[in-house]
């Protein structure tokens, strides 16, 4: 077990390593949807790649989710075969949310033999997934609702 100090060190260590490592700069934050973004996630069971969508209002929510979900096909056969879609995903706080995820089992962050295997998943699985949302950004993100 780490203390406090020991676990925020071996965070640093890792981001600096996977920055230097993959000099990118990923959209993360940058989607130009408010509410929709994507996430890095590591602990000591596994590593993933995420989109949540969580947008105050619910109706906002429904929507930006039905508009990915209606690309899935092209997600999975073109970009992410293993992504999972999950309408109503429930954080630890209770608060619910949409997200897309890919996830890598059986990798650690406190495992710095790992690091390298969870550096390539978190590129193997961001480009491609920055690239799908790239390519419908426009789609997704337009609200209209046409009746």
């Amino acid at each position: 077990m780490y203390s406090k100090e020991e676990s925020l060190k071996i965070k640093k260590e890792f981001w600096v390593e996977f920055a230097a490592t993959y000099p990118k700069k990923w959209l993360l934050y940058d989607t130009k949807i408010k509410d929709v973004t994507f996430k890095f996630y590591v602990d000591n069971k596994k590593a993933q790649v995420l989109l949540d969508i969580e947008p105050k209002e619910e109706e906002k929510r429904k929507i930006y989710f039905e508009k990915i979900q209606s690309l899935q096909t092209i997600l999975l056969e073109d970009y992410l075969p293993e992504a999972i879609l999950e309408r109503n995903y429930y954080l630890e706080s209770g608060k619910v949310i949409s997200r897309i995820w890919i996830e890598k089992l059986n990798v650690s962050l406190n495992n710095k033999s790992t690091w390298n295997e969870i550096f390539t998943f978190f590129h193997n699985a961001m480009s491609p997934f920055e690239e799908f949302f790239l390519e419908h950004q426009d789609y997704i993100k337009d609200l209209e609702i046409n009746t």
